[in-house]
């Protein structure tokens, strides 16, 4: 029997309302973050938002996911690419990985073309910090304009 990679995802309370679609979609097809499964099985043990500003359900969800068997939280890219993008991401990131020991990545599904576009002429994502965060969801263009 193949083992699954069990993992959990947290979006930004801005989109709360978000009923996940790209997220999904890009699990099923393997895009964006997600490409690191391909060939793979995946099993999803959690979705959940951030809780708001400054992320109190943060340390909750990762307890819950965790207790549920996640090995891997992504950290959905609406916290990228949103405006602004989450000003806690790098917290997020850090105080999951030290406080449950699993793998966190930022992003889920391809950034869409339209917010590349943006964040590319507001120089959003310029500093050297960001390059590692967004590397997971950044995909080929006619990837990106298919997540439009």
């Amino acid at each position: 029997m193949r083992s699954k990679t069990k993992i959990g995802i947290i979006i930004c309370d801005r989109y709360r309302r978000c009923a996940g679609g790209k997220c999904f979609r890009a699990l099923k097809n393997r895009e964006g973050a997600f490409s690191a499964y391909a060939g793979k099985e995946v099993e999803l043990v959690g979705y959940t938002t951030c809780d708001g500003c400054p992320g109190g359900n943060v340390e909750y969800a990762g307890d819950e996911m965790v207790k549920n068997g996640a090995e891997v939280i992504h950290l959905a890219t609406g916290l990228v690419v949103g405006y602004p993008p989450c000003p806690y991401i790098h917290t997020f990131k850090d105080f999951l990985e030290a406080r449950h020991d699993v793998k966190v990545v930022v992003g889920t599904h391809p950034i869409p073309q339209k917010y590349l576009d943006m964040h590319t002429r507001l120089g959003t994502w310029e500093d050297d910090s960001w390059a590692e965060l967004i590397a997971p969801t950044m995909a080929d263009e006619a990837t990106r304009i298919a997540y439009n």
